[in-house]
């Protein structure tokens, strides 16, 4: 047993056996002294990934070190199921998965193949350091990989098999152990363990506020007008003005909207102004989109691309033509900063919007 790999990657089969190996289960992990540092190291996994997109990876050099960061993998998950936030839920699988992914570009061919085969995705390595994996696989992991390089055109396929170098094929796990871990999640909390976890949801759930506020175009103090691209003071204009909206502008200033924090109903308010007004019509569409209706998160606001497709892309001024302008909520968020700073307006840089 490779006592190593078990505590870099601890969703493998291999650090359950050296878990059992070591009697090391749930009620021991919640209860014992022994394994406090996994609960305190469990708790640091998800506010990292709260804090900076990225578990941390550490090396360690003996076993109950191993196993203690083995252990902390488990606590780690009942502590986001026992919050039950999306967003925390995607941030944490996201955060475990850049961490994975950073440790593998470094592996041999063979725990690439065993982490890879944990994940449910069968590849093979030739004497070239290339990684093979099946077409499906690589068209379901690549799909979302928006980068040029990703595309079917730029890829190396014989035969219905991809050929990857170790970096792009690491890549992908993390994609995969991103669903892995999403999928898996919320895991159910025994309740006799809830009230030993009670102070480290706590802290987590007061992160995971702070975190959002930071994280929102608004910095939680409202949509300011002054600070809305073009496109959608145009859109909002036109809907005053009762004119008929195609559904893609709807579409685009419901989700604009609620990326903003606003909800259903001041949402609806912003339609209402429209001459020709009718709740009963707009309701179902508006909460269709924000996911109201069957419990999802609901849509992402369009890219700067998408509204240009979709003719939606009105009076762009001199931030809307920045390299870097990709997205109406980036223009948000620089005109934001830039009125915090007292700037007069103009273009800023990419650093500025993220």
């Amino acid at each position: 047993m490779d006592t190593k790999r078990a505590a870099r990657y601890p969703f493998l089969r291999e650090s359950s056996e050296f878990a059992e190996k070591n009697s090391a289960d749930l009620e021991q992990l919640m209860t014992s002294d022994l394994y406090a540092p996994a609960r305190n190291r469990g708790r640091e996994r998800v506010l990292q990934a709260l804090e900076g997109s990225e578990v941390s990876a550490v090396e360690l050099t003996n076993d109950y070190d191993r196993l203690i960061e083995v252990m902390s993998y488990p606590y780690a998950r009942m502590i986001v199921s026992q919050v039950g936030d999306r967003f925390l839920t995607k941030r944490y699988a996201l955060s475990e998965a850049v961490r994975m992914n950073k440790l593998l570009v470094k592996e041999d061919n063979s725990t690439l193949l065993i982490v890879s085969e944990e994940l449910g995705v069968s590849s093979t390595a030739d004497r070239d350091g290339l990684i093979h994996m099946k077409f499906p696989d690589y068209l379901m992991l690549a799909s979302r990989l928006n980068s040029v390089e990703w595309k079917l055109i730029n890829s190396d396929i014989h035969h219905g098999i991809v050929y990857l170098p170790q970096e792009k094929f690491s890549r992908l796990m993390q994609n995969a152990l991103q669903d892995k871990i999403e999928s898996e999640l919320p895991l159910m909390t025994p309740d006799e363990f809830k009230n030993c976890m009670t102070g480290d949801v706590t802290c987590v759930n007061l992160a995971l506020m702070d975190a959002k506020m930071k994280m929102s175009p608004t910095n939680g103090e409202g949509m300011k007008i002054d600070y809305l691209p073009p496109c959608l003071v145009r859109i909002l204009e036109m809907s005053r003005n009762g004119m008929n909206l195609p559904h893609s502008a709807r579409f685009a200033i419901v989700t604009f909207l609620k990326a903003l924090g606003l909800g259903y109903d001041d949402i609806i308010k912003v339609f209402s102004e429209s001459p020709d007004f009718d709740e009963s019509k707009s309701q179902y569409q508006i909460k269709h989109i924000m996911g109201d209706l069957n419990g999802s998160e609901g849509y992402s606001p369009p890219e700067c691309k998408t509204m240009k497709t979709n003719g939606l892309c009105y009076n762009p001024d001199t931030l809307c033509e920045q390299e870097w302008m990709t997205h109406p909520l980036k223009y948000y968020r620089a005109k934001s900063r830039n009125s915090k700073r007292g700037d007069r307006p103009g273009p800023k840089g990419p650093e500025e919007t993220h």
